[in-house]
């Protein structure tokens, strides 16, 4: 729950600054109709596919990586297959395309050039020394066999469709 919360002010206080930014460095740009109307298009659209990728890959660990009676979004069995079997963070590759999708949809440069990526390398961070070293507490061995195996993130275009496909 703090990591959603950690996230929802990362978004929203990235979007604040970066408006109240773009209003001083950018009036012209800012105001331009053009220039939002492109960029809400693209925004949109990178925000279904980033939705997408989420809700596929949350019910796939969700179906494959529970086991009894947990509590809503908790695993307890390492999933290998599928998306996972060719990156170990499809979820998490999917979602760092957020933050950009937000700064199209508010039109804000600022936001897109300057604060999305340092939320992006933000959540990398954390996915390296928070995620990673809580699946290896949570699945040991196993998971130190699977980081050898499968990288954490997948450029492949395959890999890609399956985060896109339900599969």
């Amino acid at each position: 729950m703090l990591r959603m919360l950690i996230w929802v002010l990362m978004l929203i206080g990235g979007g604040t600054l970066s408006i109240w930014l773009d209003l001083n460095w950018f009036p012209a740009l800012f105001a331009n109709l053009i220039f939002h109307t492109v960029t809400l298009m693209i925004g949109l659209l990178l925000l279904r596919l980033v939705m997408r990728a989420s809700r596929h890959t949350g019910r796939l660990l969700a179906r494959l990586g529970r086991e009894g009676e947990l509590p809503r979004m908790e695993t307890n069995r390492l999933v290998t297959t599928g998306v996972y079997g060719c990156m170990r963070h499809p979820m998490h590759f999917g979602l760092l395309f957020f933050p950009w999708a937000v700064a199209l949809i508010l039109g804000s440069p600022t936001f897109l050039l300057v604060i999305a990526p340092l939320e992006i390398l933000f959540m990398l961070v954390m996915i390296t020394f928070v995620e990673e070293p809580e699946a290896i507490r949570k699945f040991g061995d196993t998971y130190r066999e699977y980081q050898k195996q499968v990288p954490m993130f997948n450029l492949h275009p395959d890999c890609w469709l399956q985060i896109l496909n339900n599969q």
